[in-house]
Protein backbone atom coordinates (compact mmCIF):
# COMPACT_ATOMS: atom_id res chain seq x y z
CA UNK A 1 0.00 0.00 0.00
CA UNK A 2 3.13 2.48 -0.33
CA UNK A 3 1.28 4.42 -3.09
CA UNK A 4 -0.26 6.65 -1.05
CA UNK A 5 1.52 9.19 0.27
CA UNK A 6 -1.03 11.11 2.73
CA UNK A 7 -4.23 9.18 3.82
CA UNK A 8 -7.02 10.39 5.83
CA UNK A 9 -8.49 8.29 8.71
CA UNK A 10 -12.44 8.73 8.92
CA UNK A 11 -13.79 8.71 12.62
CA UNK A 12 -15.12 5.27 12.44
CA UNK A 13 -12.02 3.40 12.02
CA UNK A 14 -9.56 5.58 14.91
CA UNK A 15 -13.26 4.35 17.46
CA UNK A 16 -12.51 0.57 16.53
CA UNK A 17 -8.87 1.13 17.07
CA UNK A 18 -8.85 3.05 20.34
CA UNK A 19 -11.86 0.94 21.58
CA UNK A 20 -10.18 -2.26 20.64
CA UNK A 21 -13.40 -3.40 18.17
CA UNK A 22 -13.01 -7.44 18.17
CA UNK A 23 -13.99 -7.05 14.68
CA UNK A 24 -11.82 -4.61 13.42
CA UNK A 25 -8.88 -3.34 15.57
CA UNK A 26 -6.18 -5.90 14.57
CA UNK A 27 -6.83 -4.88 10.67
CA UNK A 28 -6.28 -1.29 11.66
CA UNK A 29 -3.73 -1.77 13.59
CA UNK A 30 -1.81 -3.58 10.83
CA UNK A 31 -2.48 -0.99 8.37
CA UNK A 32 -1.42 2.12 10.96
CA UNK A 33 1.96 0.34 11.73
CA UNK A 34 3.01 -0.62 8.02
CA UNK A 35 2.40 3.36 7.11
CA UNK A 36 3.74 4.59 9.99
CA UNK A 37 6.93 2.77 9.00
CA UNK A 38 6.34 3.49 5.29
CA UNK A 39 6.83 7.21 6.79
CA UNK A 40 3.03 7.61 4.91
CA UNK A 41 1.23 11.03 6.69
CA UNK A 42 -2.04 10.26 8.63
CA UNK A 43 -4.52 12.94 8.13
CA UNK A 44 -8.39 13.51 10.11
CA UNK A 45 -9.83 16.71 10.76
CA UNK A 46 -11.47 18.03 14.31
CA UNK A 47 -15.02 16.51 12.73
CA UNK A 48 -13.32 13.42 13.85
CA UNK A 49 -12.04 14.93 17.27
CA UNK A 50 -15.70 15.98 18.15
CA UNK A 51 -17.74 13.02 16.55
CA UNK A 52 -14.90 10.55 18.67
CA UNK A 53 -14.81 12.33 22.12
CA UNK A 54 -18.78 12.55 22.59
CA UNK A 55 -18.91 9.17 23.72
CA UNK A 56 -16.46 9.37 26.57
CA UNK A 57 -17.48 12.89 27.61
CA UNK A 58 -21.11 11.85 27.90
CA UNK A 59 -19.66 8.92 29.81
CA UNK A 60 -17.19 11.18 31.86
CA UNK A 61 -14.73 8.56 30.34
CA UNK A 62 -11.34 10.91 30.49
CA UNK A 63 -9.10 7.98 30.06
CA UNK A 64 -10.31 7.21 26.45
CA UNK A 65 -9.59 10.97 25.86
CA UNK A 66 -6.33 10.70 27.26
CA UNK A 67 -6.33 7.28 24.96
CA UNK A 68 -6.63 9.93 22.04
CA UNK A 69 -4.81 12.51 22.70
CA UNK A 70 -1.86 10.41 22.67
CA UNK A 71 -2.66 8.59 20.02
CA UNK A 72 -2.52 12.11 18.34
CA UNK A 73 0.53 12.76 19.26
CA UNK A 74 2.39 9.34 18.75
CA UNK A 75 1.37 8.87 15.71
CA UNK A 76 2.21 12.20 14.58
CA UNK A 77 -1.81 12.83 13.28
CA UNK A 78 -2.39 15.62 11.34
CA UNK A 79 -5.71 17.24 12.49
CA UNK A 80 -7.35 19.31 9.64
CA UNK A 81 -9.18 22.49 10.30
CA UNK A 82 -13.00 23.29 8.59
CA UNK A 83 -12.59 26.51 6.54
CA UNK A 84 -14.48 28.07 4.10
CA UNK A 85 -12.56 26.32 1.39
CA UNK A 86 -13.25 23.09 2.55
CA UNK A 87 -16.91 24.02 3.53
CA UNK A 88 -17.70 24.81 0.19
CA UNK A 89 -16.47 21.76 -1.58
CA UNK A 90 -18.42 19.55 0.78
CA UNK A 91 -21.39 21.81 -0.12
CA UNK A 92 -20.32 20.83 -3.81
CA UNK A 93 -20.05 17.11 -2.71
CA UNK A 94 -23.48 17.19 -1.02
CA UNK A 95 -25.09 18.37 -4.10
CA UNK A 96 -23.49 15.66 -6.07
CA UNK A 97 -24.38 12.66 -3.51
CA UNK A 98 -27.67 13.74 -2.01
CA UNK A 99 -27.65 10.83 1.07
CA UNK A 100 -24.17 12.22 2.15
CA UNK A 101 -24.21 13.36 5.76
CA UNK A 102 -23.01 16.87 6.21
CA UNK A 103 -20.15 15.89 7.98
CA UNK A 104 -19.22 12.83 5.78
CA UNK A 105 -18.37 15.77 3.02
CA UNK A 106 -16.83 17.94 5.53
CA UNK A 107 -14.54 14.99 5.99
CA UNK A 108 -14.02 14.00 2.25
CA UNK A 109 -13.64 18.07 1.39
CA UNK A 110 -10.85 18.45 3.89
CA UNK A 111 -8.93 15.19 2.54
CA UNK A 112 -9.30 16.40 -0.71
CA UNK A 113 -8.26 20.12 -0.52
CA UNK A 114 -5.11 18.82 2.28
CA UNK A 115 -4.14 16.76 -0.66
CA UNK A 116 -4.84 13.04 0.55
CA UNK A 117 -4.50 10.55 -1.62
CA UNK A 118 -6.80 7.84 0.50
CA UNK A 119 -9.53 8.05 2.55
CA UNK A 120 -10.31 5.04 5.22
CA UNK A 121 -13.30 4.83 6.27
CA UNK A 122 -15.86 2.04 7.43
CA UNK A 123 -19.15 3.76 5.29
CA UNK A 124 -19.58 1.70 2.06
CA UNK A 125 -21.79 4.80 0.74
CA UNK A 126 -18.90 7.12 0.36
CA UNK A 127 -17.24 4.57 -2.19
CA UNK A 128 -19.68 6.32 -4.83
CA UNK A 129 -17.15 9.73 -4.15
CA UNK A 130 -14.43 8.83 -6.88
CA UNK A 131 -12.04 12.12 -6.46
CA UNK A 132 -9.64 10.42 -3.40
CA UNK A 133 -9.71 6.88 -2.85
CA UNK A 134 -12.46 5.50 -0.64
CA UNK A 135 -11.14 2.08 0.97
CA UNK A 136 -13.57 0.67 4.02
CA UNK A 137 -11.94 -1.13 6.80
CA UNK A 138 -13.18 -4.37 5.40
CA UNK A 139 -11.21 -3.76 2.31
CA UNK A 140 -7.88 -3.82 4.24
CA UNK A 141 -5.17 -6.87 3.96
Amino acid sequence: MTEYSKIFIDTAPLIYFLENNPQYHHKIKFFLEKRYEEKVKIMTSVITIEEYCVFPYRNNDMDLIRKLDRFMTDMEIGIINIDVAIAKKASKIRGMFRDFKAMDSLQLAAACIKGCDMFLTNDKQLRQFKEIKCVTVDELP
